[in-house]
């Protein structure tokens, strides 16, 4: 993985995780509603996995917001 790819998966991570704070969610919380498993969860955050479209939609429906939600921090600095 190149330095930019884990720049960029950070920057992901740190958007869900303030996203599902705001919900005041648990990891745990959000993996369940979202059907996925809750280390899954942490490691996203953390920047250490390339989450799958599939699991951006599973986690926005989990949280309630639409997906391209979890991507604006992208496109807004």
């Amino acid at each position: 993985m190149e330095a930019d790819d884990s720049y960029l998966l950070s920057i992901f991570g740190n958007h869900l995780r303030e996203i599902r704070k705001s919900k005041n969610l648990s990891q745990e919380n959000l993996a369940e509603k979202a059907g996925i498993h809750r280390t899954y969860v942490g490691m996203i955050e953390r920047g250490e996995k390339n989450i799958t479209i599939l699991n951006i939609i599973k986690i926005s429906s989990a949280l309630e917001i639409p997906p391209y939600i979890l991507l604006t921090r992208y496109t807004n600095g």
